[in-house]
C-alpha cells in the first residue's frame, strides 16, 4: 500500500473559514478533495468511524436548502457529529440579534458553523466575529461547497484519454454565482472554462480576473462568449436555474427573452459538442424543460445526481479538514484498512 495517497500536503488550512475557494492554493483544494475522495469510498465500502465525535456544526440558513442542509447533516452524523437546523424564523438572528452576536453566541456553543446567506457581507461578518470555522453554504457572490463537489465529479468522469488539465468545462446560461464559482475551481485545477450565454448576461470582468490569474498560475484557459461554436470539444455542459433564485430580482419572463430556446441544454445543443462523450451538468434544483430538458437530465450523459450526491461527499472533506482532523481520520482509514488485510 502507498502510505503517501493518506497524507495530507497541508496538515491544516491556511485561512480558518471556507468562504472563498480563491483564498486557498491548489494544494489545499486538492487536499480537501483527496480527503473527500478517500473517506466517500471508505464509507460507502461499509465502515463506520467517528472522527468528529461530540462535535457540533451549526446550520445557519437564510434560504430555503435541500442538498446543502442533507448533504451537511448526514455529513455530521455519518463522522460522529451532530447538526442543528438554524432555520430562517428559527432563531433570534433577523429580530432582536445582530449577526455579529449571533457569531458570537455560536462560536461559544458550536465546533463549526454554516451558513446559506442571501448577502456575502453576512458570511464574512459570521467569520469574523466567530472564533470557530464558517464554512460558507452559498451566497450571492459564490457557492464554494459547490465547488468542491463539482470538481469531484468531473475528476470521477474525467475522459480516460485526458488529464485534467486538458478538460473543456462549458456552463451555458446566467452569469450566477454557481457559474463563477465553477470557473473559479476548474482554473484552480489548470482546466479550459468556457462561459455560454448572451452579451450581457457575461461573467463580470472582475470574475473574469480571476480565472485568468488562475489560469496564469495553474495553466488552462478562460473564454467568455456568445458563439454556440464554443461548445465543440466540450467535455463537461454545465447549466443552472436562469431565475428564482432571489426573491427580488428580474421577471421570469425577462430570463426566458434572453435565454430561450438559444441556451436550453437540450439534444441540439449537446450535439454541438461534437463529443457523443460529453457530460451533462446542473447543480439542482431546476425548472426541467427550460434552462435543460428533461432527455438531456435523464440521459446516458447526464451525471447531475451523481454531482448532487457528492455534494455529501464535500461535505464530510470539508468538515474533517476545518474541523482540524482531516489527517486524524486519514489515518485512521489506512490503519483500519491495513487490519483487514
Amino acid at each position: 500500500m502507498d502510505d503517501s495517497i493518506y497524507t495530507l500536503t497541508n496538515k491544516s488550512p491556511s485561512r480558518k473559514d471556507f468562504i472563498d475557494t480563491t483564498d486557498f492554493d491548489q494544494s489545499e483544494i486538492l487536499d480537501i478533495i483527496k480527503t473527500s475522495v478517500i473517506v466517500r469510498d471508505f464509507i460507502k465500502s461499509g465502515h463506520t468511524f467517528n472522527p468528529l465525535y461530540h462535535k457540533n456544526l451549526a446550520m445557519l440558513f437564510e434560504q430555503k436548502s435541500t442538498r446543502t442542509r442533507v448533504s451537511f447533516e448526514v455529513a455530521m452524523s455519518q463522522l460522529g457529529g451532530h447538526a442543528l437546523n438554524l432555520a430562517p424564523g428559527a432563531i433570534q438572528l433577523g429580530a432582536h440579534e445582530t449577526i455579529e452576536d449571533t457569531a458570537q453566541v455560536l462560536g461559544r456553543m458550536c465546533d463549526l458553523i454554516m451558513a446559506r446567506v442571501d448577502r456575502h457581507e453576512s458570511v464574512k461578518a459570521l467569520a469574523k466575529y466567530a472564533k470557530v470555522p464558517v464554512l460558507n453554504g452559498m451566497s450571492d457572490y459564490n457557492h464554494p461547497t459547490q465547488e468542491i463537489g463539482d470538481i469531484i465529479t468531473i475528476l470521477d468522469n474525467l475522459p480516460p484519454e485526458k488529464d485534467w488539465n486538458d478538460v473543456k468545462v462549458v456552463f451555458v446560461g446566467d452569469c450566477t454565482q454557481v457559474c463563477a464559482s465553477l470557473m473559479m475551481i476548474t482554473t484552480k485545477l489548470g482546466m479550459n472554462y468556457v462561459h455560454y450565454a448572451p452579451e450581457n448576461k457575461f461573467l463580470s470582468e472582475d470574475f473574469q480576473k480571476i480565472g485568468r490569474e488562475n489560469a496564469e498560475k495553474y495553466g488552462g484557459s478562460v473564454k467568455v462568449t456568445s458563439d454556440r461554436a464554443c461548445l465543440e470539444g466540450a467535455d463537461f455542459v454545465y447549466t443552472d436555474v436562469w431565475y428564482g433564485l432571489y426573491d427580488k430580482e428580474t421577471p421570469k419572463e425577462v430570463y426566458m427573452k434572453d435565454f430561450y430556446p438559444t441556451f436550453q441544454v437540450n439534444d441540439d445543443l449537446m450535439s454541438a459538442t461534437k463529443n457523443e462523450n460529453a457530460k451533462f451538468m446542473h447543480c439542482l434544483p431546476a425548472n426541467r424543460n427550460e434552462e435543460a430538458s428533461d432527455s438531456v437530465m435523464d440521459g446516458k450523459n447526464s451525471i447531475c445526481f451523481d454531482q448532487a450526491e457528492n455534494r455529501l461527499t464535500a461535505q464530510r472533506g470539508l468538515c474533517l479538514y476545518f474541523g482540524g482532523v482531516a489527517q486524524t481520520a486519514l489515518d485512521e482509514i489506512k490503519n483500519k484498512k491495513e487490519g483487514n488485510n
